[in-house]
């Protein structure tokens, strides 16, 4: 898959409904939302994240009623090894057994690095485009999917859609715009902003909502490579 070829067309097809008002709210983000699930993840360094939240501060002095991944929050998704769902429960699954499997995945791996540049959207968020400088994510996430078929876990990889990239959420929209263009000229100074890189010698295996927010996440296995 060619990224930037990708990150730049979600852009242009998201700003577009932007405009036309034809953008998606999160209708659940203020309810009671008892969904969970089991995900493997990357964290971002210190220094990304600090850059990242200038960015955010720009967009909330616009439009302070959207939503706003904290610091402790961001991430980059590996696999959603099984999605949010509500009445998942840990005592369901024998987390030995993923331990184990998601060991067997990623032997022989080292470490990789990733290059967060620039922003990009979909109808309903804003992201942090990641750039790879290796194949070492792709063939994790391809191991992880051969291993998971073939086992009799509780899974649900790519059933919503087959992650290929390792892009941050970082905004969700939670409300209607007030001052579109505006959020958009924020956006557009972003566009190809260097927020920094982080070199991936970890994976986090959690139990989260759907948000992955802090109170709501339980760490279960870090890998180390």
């Amino acid at each position: 898959m060619n990224l930037v070829e990708h990150y730049t067309n979600l852009y242009k097809d998201a700003i577009q409904k932007i405009e036309a008002d034809s953008y998606q709210t999160d209708r659940l983000m203020d309810s009671v939302d008892n969904r969970s699930g089991l995900t493997l993840i990357i964290r971002p360094n210190i220094k990304v994240k600090n850059n990242i939240q200038l960015f955010l501060d720009d967009l909330k002095a616009i439009e302070p009623d959207q939503y706003y991944y904290r610091g402790s929050d961001l991430h980059v998704t590996v696999l959603a090894i099984i999605s949010c769902y509500i009445g998942f429960d840990l005592s369901q699954i024998l987390l030995a057994d993923y331990v184990a499997l998601i060991k067997k995945s990623i032997a022989g791996q080292k470490y990789f690095e990733i290059e967060f540049k620039g922003v990009t959207a979909s109808p309903s968020c804003i992201m942090i485009q990641g750039f790879l400088n290796n194949r070492t994510l792709n063939d994790i996430r391809d191991s992880l999917r051969v291993n998971f078929k073939s086992s009799n876990l509780q899974q649900s990889i790519d059933q919503r859609y087959s992650l290929q990239t390792a892009h941050s959420t970082v905004v969700r929209f939670r409300n209607r715009f007030t001052k579109k263009d505006e959020f958009i000229k924020v956006l557009e100074k972003y566009r190809n902003f260097y927020f920094g890189t982080i070199t991936v010698d970890a994976l986090e295996l959690v139990h989260n909502d759907w948000y992955q927010r802090k109170e709501n996440v339980k760490e279960l296995y870090r890998f180390n490579f």
